[in-house]
């Protein structure tokens, strides 16, 4: 029975983790301050670069765009739930889809990308 309960207990956090995911591209103040190591300074400064120069690419983007933050911040705020790049990627396909110019170039990379893990695998197998 203890097991049982155990169990449950591991399955709750697990899901409850998946929850607290906050993408930083998409994240309005009040989602950002509440990922541990976030304060409303930071969270500021995360939306006003953010709204400056659109969404963030990656981890290694974030840390050089948004003054204070280096790698292993944005390494520990990962931990903490902070995603970086899903709404940055489906941005990057909507503009391609709306527009087919500019956003181009930038699908083309994410396509290359895909077919590059695929052997990887493969291989593993």
């Amino acid at each position: 029975m203890i097991r049982k309960w155990f169990a449950a207990a591991v399955m709750l956090g697990a899901v409850a983790s998946a929850w607290a995911a906050v993408d930083v591209n998409t994240a309005n103040e009040d989602a950002l301050v509440g990922i541990k190591g976030i304060g409303p300074a930071r969270a500021k400064a995360i939306l006003d670069e953010r709204g400056a120069r659109g969404p963030f690419r990656s981890a290694d983007d974030l840390a050089s765009r948004v003054k204070g933050m280096g790698g292993h911040t944005v390494e520990r705020l990962q931990q903490e739930g902070l995603t970086i790049g899903a709404a940055g990627a489906g941005a990057a396909g909507a503009g391609a889809a709306g527009s087919g110019t500019a956003a181009a170039p930038v699908a083309g990379k994410a396509a290359a990308a895909k077919p590059a893990a695929a052997p990887a695998r493969t291989a593993q197998k």
